[in-house]
């Protein structure tokens, strides 16, 4: 018996170190990046008068939202595990609210992707494209930084989905460190974001 939650323990470490070291790469690649940047900005070429589309705004209220929705759920989960245990007739609500919430955060995440479309949209529409003679330095590495946040928020939509997927299976009965793992990587998606938002709106 000891040997088995000595085992999960290290179990649940390991997975949690692994996401650490997944969202500091994440991190530094971004810092690379952004730190390209700046360095970029001092070419002749830059666009000094370029401002963030509007659409842009939107995804980081969409994105926010979608954080504060999944930790919600998480309270939710909490209160449903523990009248679990004293057999409340309060069990149905929590967990239909944990399906609200996750299903809100979802409804947020496909929110963030429109507008973000749209914000190339604005973006093109001022007559810049990601390469070829009409593409400018500063949009190009716009470009790059927004897509490259997408490609991973679409990871962060596999993981939800997931998380939705095993929670109306009840896999969550015994051990939820999936949907905390989950929600981890969702907030910091969350939190790259409004980063690479502020870092464009002043810098670009």
């Amino acid at each position: 018996m000891l040997d088995q939650e000595h085992f999960e323990s290290k179990k649940r470490k390991a997975k949690k170190m692994m996401l650490w070291f997944g969202m500091i790469s994440i991190t530094m690649t971004f810092a690379g990046l952004t730190s390209a940047f700046i360095v970029s900005s001092s070419r002749p070429d830059w666009l000094d008068s370029f401002s963030m589309p509007t659409w842009f705004l939107v995804s980081t209220f969409s994105i926010v939202f979608s954080s504060i929705f999944f930790q919600l759920a998480k309270v939710n989960l909490e209160k449903y595990f523990r009248v679990s245990l004293s057999d409340n007739s309060n069990n149905y609500l929590f967990r239909k609210n944990v399906n609200i919430y996750l299903s809100f955060t979802g409804l947020m995440a496909i929110v963030f992707v429109i507008s973000q479309f749209l914000g190339f949209g604005e973006i093109i529409s001022l007559g810049y494209y990601f390469t070829g003679p009409e593409s400018s330095v500063t949009t190009s590495y716009i470009y790059i930084l927004v897509s490259l946040h997408l490609l991973h928020l679409f990871a962060g939509i596999i993981v939800l989905s997931v998380v939705i997927i095993r929670f109306n299976n009840q896999k969550y009965e015994r051990n939820k460190l999936g949907f905390d793992l989950a929600l981890i990587f969702w907030h910091f998606l969350g939190a790259l974001w409004i980063y690479l938002f502020l870092f464009i709106k002043y810098f670009s």
